[in-house]
């Protein structure tokens, strides 16, 4: 139901220890230094890959320097929460994803509502899923149902943390697909994926760029994308629907956000640098290179972005209260 998230939270920006939100006088000069994009996970992590391509490609329209800091921890909320509590001025900006801007208020107790937190600048190029078997296992899909059916609580998926998208995909996994598995909590994607190929672990879901080679050298299994369609990079991977497993589709998506209370001006020179940095061919060709599926230019308004992360919390709020998922 539209708008259930609001009513369920009750909390507003003014939960947080928020500086004064006035609209800065100089906003017409924005930006007159550099500008810090805050990206809650580590390097070399999806969001922080998407965030440098964007920084050095929106510094020629801004005019200013645009660097990247990583604040980690509590998948996620400890850098959205420093974005959070920022001055209002559009010096410091948030790459916010499912996990900060859907997940991680049903998780974590942050004192706040991301939806009323922050304001929707942009959404960012995002990465569909795969799912990942190490090599002793069936070759597709509806075989490895099969073999978790006839192992119940034997076999083993590893994941980033509870409320993580490798987490909720799995646990999904398991109920569409009426099977029981242990699921493996990791620090990050990468190290469960690693285990995947040194047999560790039985399989993960993982974003397909950091996968594909492993695949492509037949380290893993693929048995699926959860994608629309097939990827161009990968076309021999079929999605999951296709695969056997309807409707089970997934984006790891990105979006920049603002704190609330930064000037609308503001906001749309932000919007327009990040629109502009799209429009290069040599920029979708290193994004598209990546597995990323750019957003079409009806998805890049701030009030798209913010519509979408509704839409999200719509979906996904029912699926993660019923897990119970608690922080570890």
């Amino acid at each position: 139901m539209k708008l259930a998230r609001r009513r369920m939270l009750h909390l507003t920006a003014s939960a947080l220890a928020l500086p004064a939100l006035s609209a800065p006088a100089l906003a017409d000069d924005f930006p007159s230094r550099r500008i810090t994009v805050i990206v809650p996970f580590a390097a070399g992590a999806l969001n922080d890959l998407v965030a440098r391509i964007f920084a050095k490609a929106m510094e020629p329209s801004l005019g200013q320097p645009v660097i990247v800091e990583n604040v980690t921890g509590a998948d996620g909320s400890i850098g959205q929460t420093r974005a959070a509590r920022a001055t209002p001025d559009g010096y410091t900006l948030l790459v916010g994803s499912w996990n900060t801007q859907v997940a991680n208020p049903l998780i974590y107790k942050l004192g706040y509502d991301p939806a009323q937190a922050f304001e929707p600048a942009v959404m960012l190029p995002g990465s569909p899923m795969a799912l990942i078997a190490k090599n002793s296992l069936p070759d597709n899909l509806a075989d490895f149902i099969a073999y978790l059916k006839a192992n119940p609580g034997k076999a083993s998926l590893g994941t980033a943390g509870p409320g993580s998208p490798p987490d909720m995909l799995a646990r999904l996994f398991g109920k569409n697909g009426d099977t029981r598995f242990n699921l493996v909590a990791y620090r990050g994607a990468a190290p469960a994926m690693q285990d995947v190929i040194g047999g560790q672990i039985d399989a993960t879901f993982i974003t397909v760029a950091p996968a594909l080679p492993h695949i492509v050298a037949n380290s893993v299994k693929a048995y699926g994308v959860t994608s629309r369609k097939r990827l161009a990079q990968a076309p021999n991977i079929p999605t999951m629907e296709e695969a056997g497993l309807r409707d089970f589709f997934f984006l790891y998506w990105a979006g920049l956000f603002a704190p609330r209370g930064t000037p609308e001006p503001v906001i749309k020179k932000i919007n327009a640098a990040a629109v502009g940095a799209l429009a290069d061919p040599e920029l979708r060709r290193k994004l598209e290179a990546q597995c990323f599926e750019i957003p079409s230019p009806e998805q890049l308004t701030p009030q798209a972005l913010g519509s979408f992360v509704q839409s999200q919390d719509d979906e996904w709020w029912p699926i993660i209260k019923a897990a119970g998922i608690k922080p570890e």
